[in-house]
């Protein structure tokens, strides 16, 4: 056994045990292909501090540039003062937030850590601060100080600039994503009504708040027109819609959105139905009364405490210390103002309860189909040939759950390959037996008649939303062939068509795996595209080896390490607000042949293989 003694204890510095431990401080590293990855967390350090500025009414305007990988946030908020400038942004636990009632009321940062991870996993970090016709400025790499100036006078308007370079060491490959930042954009604008946000030159700003939040991502399909509410520190909105199956939730705390719920979104979905049961004095199911609710909800909580430093999950139990449960709160206001808007929009409560009836009566139609399937996975969940599962998972708050991926592959010969090459701590792999069932235009009862997604189903456990979701990621990994991108597609309307809330949660990815290998007896190149190989030949010389893989099976487990370990690349499935899933889904799912296929010969490109002599 190894020795303990004095030798083994270490103490470090505050940048050294950021950089050493980042997961601590940001979750995942990642590279930028996923909504959650590190590098969008520093980005939402430094917004935060912005934000807080124009909560305390001090700044209409933040203005950012993102530049190749250079970050600049400029605020026009109060500055930061002069003589703490370098402390606030490179010592722990150090902020204006700590003092109950002075600079900050329901902040979003409250911990004095944000920032300084910032400037610690950063290779660059520049801040200044500008105070009533002075400037102070301090640059950092990797957390240690560069350059401090002194006191200048300046003729700038008052606010904090943050500019930073996100350590590539760390965040291997990484790039930005500018729909998952033009998302953050748009979610602090409807939570800041009146702020202007200018990203690389474009504007945005909301009038409405969560109504126009609801309105820019349902598209057509409401079945009436969004009921938006607001009293004192709560506010809501939501809608019922002709989507089939799901709820879908958007919500805030303080401005910061928790994309994994907590004690205010399990709240407010108690909150609505105990409200339609009351307002239709009938008993309805939950699930019958939520099926199909898009809503939005924006609390604020005085001292908040969130599941972990990302700020994704509310845990308070109280509005404030001492004070009101979060509970109670949000269950009498939405019992007050949603019964009040039911009793005065009659209309619009004879359209829900139509909308409640239809899910009641497809509920009980499919039960018995619904029960049958149970039965049948019970009987496959000892030895489920279909699902090799990972050791944490995402919804049971372990430590290493926001790592867990599931890989959807096809046919034995790529999931062996995937599985004898995976991490079996965080990833797991369900196979499919070959080209899945076309859900398009389908009901749940043909889900839960199908054997292979129904088990998919239950591997995932969404069944009752995506509180239980076993897996952060949902990648498909299918062949670089026709029948490949044919499954792909047919995954993807499995997902749009039962599950679509879980696609625009961000969880859903595409495998990307090279096309060719190029090498020689010195070197080996892994190309993802035609001018990659192109440039490996000319590395390896005209006679090096090319192989074309055509299918995940033909990568040996060996090989498949180098492609789903820390080099993974992901492609992001995003649906951009202006999306509409539904003519989406008729255009490729549809029986609209004709439209179809003239788009196919307008755009069909002939290629052709280069071949090794």
């Amino acid at each position: 056994m190894a020795e303990y003694n004095d030798d083994n204890i270490t103490t470090l510095e505050w940048d050294e045990h950021i950089r050493t431990r980042p997961g601590m401080y940001i979750g995942k590293l990642g590279d930028g292909s996923a909504h959650d990855d590190g590098i969008y967390v520093l980005f939402k350090e430094v917004i935060d501090n912005a934000i807080d500025e124009f909560m305390q009414g001090f700044g209409k305007t933040i203005e950012i540039s993102i530049k190749e990988n250079k970050v600049s946030i400029r605020d026009y908020g109060r500055g930061i003062p002069l003589t703490k400038v370098v402390d606030c942004v490179s010592k722990m636990n150090t902020g204006g937030k700590f003092k109950e009632g002075t600079a900050f009321d329901n902040s979003i940062g409250m911990n004095g850590v944000g920032v300084k991870a910032v400037n610690a996993l950063s290779t660059y970090f520049f801040v200044q601060s500008v105070r009533d016709g002075q400037k102070k400025t301090a640059e950092f790499s990797c957390g240690k100080l560069v350059e401090e100036s002194p006191l200048q006078l300046c003729e700038e308007r008052n606010g904090t600039l943050v500019s930073f370079i996100p350590d590539g060491s760390i965040f291997e490959n990484y790039h930005w994503y500018i729909d998952y930042v033009e998302k953050m954009i748009w979610n602090y604008a409807y939570l800041n009504r009146g702020l202007s946000i200018v990203l690389n030159g474009k504007r945005f700003i909301s009038k409405n708040g969560l109504l126009d939040l609801i309105n820019n991502n349902i598209g057509n399909d409401a079945l009436y027109e969004p009921i938006h509410l607001e009293d004192g520190d709560f506010e809501f909105a939501l809608v019922h819609t002709d989507r089939k199956y799901g709820e879908e939730y958007y919500s805030f705390v303080n401005s910061q959105n928790t994309t994994q719920g907590g004690t205010h979104q399990q709240a407010f979905r108690e909150a609505i139905v105990k409200t339609f049961r009351d307002f239709y004095k009938k008993d309805f199911d939950p699930n019958d009364i939520r099926n199909s609710v898009v809503a939005a909800l924006s609390i604020k909580v005085k001292e908040p405490i969130f599941e972990s430093q990302t700020k994704t999950k509310l845990g308070s139990t109280y509005m404030r210390p001492g004070g009101t449960t979060i509970r109670n709160y949000v269950n009498d206001i939405v019992s007050k103002l949603l019964d009040k808007y039911l009793h005065m929009h009659l209309d619009v409560a004879d359209i829900i309860l139509k909308k409640i009836q239809e899910s009641e009566k497809e509920r009980k139609e499919i039960a018995g189909i619904k029960k049958q399937s149970k039965e049948t996975q019970k009987k496959v969940s000892l030895h489920n040939r279909k699902l090799r599962d990972c050791r944490y998972h995402f919804n049971t708050n372990d430590a290493r759950g926001v790592e867990t991926t599931i890989f959807i592959t096809e046919g034995d010969s790529a999931s062996g390959s995937i599985t004898m090459s995976r991490d079996a701590n965080t990833q797991a792999v369900f196979s499919l037996r070959g080209k899945p069932l076309n859900t398009y235009n389908t009901n749940k009862s043909a889900l839960y008649r199908n054997e292979e997604l129904s088990l998919l189903q239950a591997a995932l456990n969404i069944e009752d939303g995506l509180d239980g979701l076993r897996y952060n990621n949902i990648v498909i990994a299918t062949d670089a062939d026709a029948d490949g991108m044919h499954i792909r597609i047919l995954m993807l309307t499995f997902f749009l068509q039962y599950f679509p809330d879980l696609v625009k949660a961000g969880h859903v990815y595409i495998l990307e795996t090279p096309l060719f290998r190029v090498r020689n007896k010195q070197q080996t190149h892994y190309c993802y595209s035609d001018e990659k190989k192109a440039e490996a030949i000319k590395k390896c010389g005209a006679k090096a080896e090319i192989t074309r893989f055509k299918g995940l099976g033909e990568i040996s487990p060996q090989e498949f390490k180098n492609f789903i370990g820390k080099n993974i690349r992901l492609e992001p499935v995003v649906l951009s607000k202006d999306v509409d899933i539904r003519h989406l889904l008729d255009y490729f799912m549809g029986k609209n042949t004709s439209e179809r296929t003239q788009f196919v010969m307008d755009n069909l490109r002939e290629e052709i293989d280069l071949v090794a002599n």
